[in-house]
């Protein structure tokens, strides 16, 4: 019988050395009773209190592909410390004519066993339960003592020998510092890369960055306030910020919540690292500005231009362009024939990618017209000590091999056409008014956009001949109004190695 096995960790403190030892067991176990292990799933600081794991989904989601027999785990705990999750991925594995068995606690296949399994479910999931509510009692006396309680520590400040807190008096005066400079106006983005200078770090040793600073600046701790759960105790911890400047802080943070958040107005620019300006061939990133009537306008401006001044680019409409490269795009996906030509080029890159599976699938090609030659002989008469030693080693490097094939397959699972073109019409219902479909899109499909004064080139993921398209199919296919946005017609390019039609407006090669 295939066999896998199933290793599990639940916390940072443990090491490998509990996988290596569960490892070393359940192989044991296999090699006792006859299974054949082709591969291990092992999930790392995982608890089995839920069955959110990668390694145990991806297990169970491969017993369907009918690959292994069982599944191999050192303890009924290590599968799951819930018992409804248990019985639910038991009954999955089970309609998928897979076992879990356990290596260190053996258990018969009568009514006795399945008692028996359930009181050691049920038993792991009380210990679970009863070792979270050990750790949540010890932590609310600490929290009742203003001990930390672990995880992050705020910059400013450190433990002493009783885990009771004290100001680090070499980052205090930053902290402090950080809140007089917002309070006096200067943007956050400023504060953190004045702190980088500075040679801040965070707890965790690692530059601050805009969210570290923007927590700092709301941590209630620098005013001495302890907090923990339901539990607040003023004056636990020793302050470092004076309760007025903490609250001016929280009044401009008020305030600047409701103004648009610029720090994230690039993830508004849907085409940021995409598009690229045909002058120069710099990036093309995303700008507003507000009119007169205070109306906030978005564009896409060359980095160039921008900067350095040293590119004629003019700027595009934001919403503009992006409608147009999703309705280009929503036409590139209608066309069956580019699709599956498509397909069929990621067909061909999986087996240009994946050199193992086929050597290894040639490999038992050979072994299976050895052992048919063997048989064939014997079956003449020829049959000595040799001949039945020979036949024997070829049996058993032909279940290595599938064995190896099996575990490539988990490895490296090879998609059909169809698989590949069902996936690809997934995106033809989608809706585009939601902006993370939108993005889903363009980061799936586009290569790269090229924009001109005059014209735009797309490029995208694909292998097919080019095609042009004219500003008429554009204004038919868009909208009635798309010429109101002052793109002119082009003339023949003079910058690139392809001729294009006078009138065009986009010109889309797949690469």
């Amino acid at each position: 019988m295939k066999a896998v096995i199933y290793a599990r960790y639940s916390s940072d403190n443990q090491t490998e050395n509990s996988i290596e030892g569960q490892l070393r067991e359940c192989k044991e176990f296999a090699e006792k009773n006859g299974f054949k292990i082709f591969t291990t799933y092992i999930d790392r600081a995982y608890s089995a209190k839920t069955d959110a794991r990668p390694q145990f989904k991806k297990m169970i989601k491969d017993s369907s592909k009918k690959l292994f027999d069982v599944v191999i785990v050192w303890k009924l705990d290590r599968f799951s410390r819930n018992r409804y999750d248990s019985a639910h991925y038991k009954a999955v594995l089970r309609r998928n004519n897979v076992k879990v068995v356990s290596a260190t606690e053996p258990i018969s296949e009568d009514s006795t066993g399945i008692l028996l399994e359930s009181l050691l479910e049920g038993y792991a999931e009380f210990f679970s339960a009863e070792l979270s509510e050990k750790v949540k009692r010890g932590m609310t006396e600490n929290a009742l003592k203003c001990k930390w309680n672990g995880g992050g520590m705020p910059i400013g400040y450190t433990v002493d020998e009783n885990r009771h807190y004290k100001i680090d008096e070499s980052t205090a005066p930053y902290v402090l510092e950080a809140f007089k400079r917002y309070d006096n106006g200067e943007k956050v983005i400023a504060i953190v890369e004045w702190l980088n200078d500075c040679g801040v770090k965070t707890y965790r040793m690692k530059p601050v960055d805009f969210n570290s600073v923007g927590r700092m600046l709301k941590n209630r701790s620098y005013i001495g306030e302890y907090r923990y759960d339901i539990h607040i105790i003023p004056g636990g911890v020793p302050a470092i910020v004076p309760l007025d400047l903490f609250e001016r802080v929280q009044a401009r943070l008020a305030k600047n919540k409701k103004a648009p958040a610029r720090h994230k107005a690039e993830d508004d620019y849907l085409l940021t690292t995409k598009l690229f300006c045909g002058l120069c061939g710099a990036f093309m990133f995303g700008e507003s500005g507000t009119g007169s009537a205070n109306k906030v306008y978005h564009y896409y401006k060359c980095a160039t231009a921008k900067k350095f001044r040293a590119c004629k680019k003019k700027t595009v409409k934001k919403v503009w362009l992006e409608d147009v490269i999703i309705n280009l795009t929503l036409q590139f996906l209608a066309d069956d024939d580019i699709l599956g030509t498509t397909a069929e080029s990621i067909i061909e890159l999986q087996r240009q990618e994946n050199i193992t599976l086929p050597m290894l699938q040639k490999q038992l090609e050979e072994t299976e017209r050895s052992i048919e030659n063997m048989l064939n002989a014997i079956q003449q008469g020829v049959l000595t000590s040799s001949t039945k030693k020979r036949l024997d080693d070829l049996e058993e490097t032909k279940g290595e091999l599938e064995i190896k094939i099996l575990q490539e397959e988990i490895e490296e699972p090879q998609l059909t056409k169809e698989q590949i073109m069902f996936w690809f019409h997934q995106f033809r219902g989608i809706d585009v008014s939601v902006k993370e479909n939108r993005q889903w899109l363009i980061d799936t499909f586009v290569n790269a956009i090229y924009l001109y004064d005059d014209r735009l080139v797309i490029t995208y993921n694909n292998k097919e001949d080019a095609k042009t398209i004219t500003l008429a199919e554009i204004e038919s296919s868009f909208r009635s109004d798309i010429s109101s946005c002052a793109v002119p017609y082009m003339q023949n390019c003079s910058k690139c190695d392809f001729t294009v039609c006078t009138g065009a407006i986009a010109y889309i090669q797949f690469t």
